[in-house]
């Protein structure tokens, strides 16, 4: 798979993508990096950790997280990856599911769209990526968290994203598939898409994990948000194993390292 300029063995390997939210109120590090120079710092540090992929995003997704304009959104990300790009030889992904933040983004000097709604909430977004040659993550997400069988649900409805990708023309090698975990699931239901990862991972495409500090881990640790990398690495070893192509993480260091430990007992 082709990112940018860069070619990423997903087959073979596991890389890191780090989160840069710019904006006030995310879950985690809500106004930490909402400012065009604290960003530049934080994304210098994550690649020189060895982030593979920098996530800019602009809108919190938390729990009963505030909807923003399409207006502010682009506001908040156009200049960051314009800079970014000016500065850094990276890929930059926009954690976006709006098709108008999404083209600004693009025009901006993003190559690949990050989409919590799996291109199922705004009809405009699949054709968008597709006339950008853009690649694009298409995440797992429901309003209710109704299955029959909800390993098997999960993995069909996900591969409904990757229909709707592949008829507004995107091209298969640049798709990325993410279970959603934290989205339409119940805490139990985390845990098994975690645990079924390698299912996902079957399915043709490369796949994200993205538990970074989520509420999964807080519930199971009985942890706050800034305690959890322990349990989020545990996730990463998880992806690696099952065969993920990248996690989208935090902390990168210490992800890089729990990554670069897996694969080496992988391929002892």
């Amino acid at each position: 798979m082709k990112i940018g300029n860069y070619n990423f063995d997903t087959e073979n390997k596991t890389y890191v993508m780090g989160i840069l939210n710019v904006t006030p109120d995310s879950f985690s590090d809500g106004g930490s990096w909402n400012s065009i120079d604290n960003a530049l710092r934080h994304t210098d540090q994550m690649i020189s950790e060895g982030a593979s992929i920098i996530d800019v995003g602009g809108e919190s997704t938390r729990p009963n997280y505030t909807m923003i304009s399409d207006e502010e959104e682009i506001q908040r990300v156009v200049p960051v990856i314009q800079e970014i790009r000016k500065r850094f030889d990276i890929p930059i992904s926009v954690d976006t599911y709006k098709s108008k933040v999404a083209k600004a983004a693009l025009e901006a000097g993003a190559d690949l769209v990050n989409d919590i709604w799996g291109f199922k909430y705004d009809p405009k977004m699949a054709k968008v990526v597709a006339e950008s040659n853009a690649v694009c993550c298409l995440m797992h997400n429901k309003d209710k968290a109704v299955y029959k069988d909800f390993v098997n649900d999960m993995i069909d409805e996900t591969l409904e994203c990757a229909e709707i990708a592949l008829n507004a023309g995107v091209s298969k090698e640049k798709i990325i598939l993410d279970p959603g975990v934290g989205f339409g699931k119940t805490y139990e239901m985390n845990l098994e898409a975690v645990k079924h990862l390698d299912k996902l991972c079957q399915c043709g495409y490369p796949v994200l994990l993205g538990c970074s500090r989520k509420s999964v881990i807080g519930n199971t640790l009985d942890l706050p948000v800034n305690e959890r990398l322990e349990g989020t690495l545990a996730t990463t070893v998880m992806a690696v194993i099952s065969g993920c192509g990248f996690v989208r993480v935090h902390d990168v260091k210490e992800n890089i390292r729990a990554v670069k430990m897996a694969e080496a007992i992988i391929k002892a």
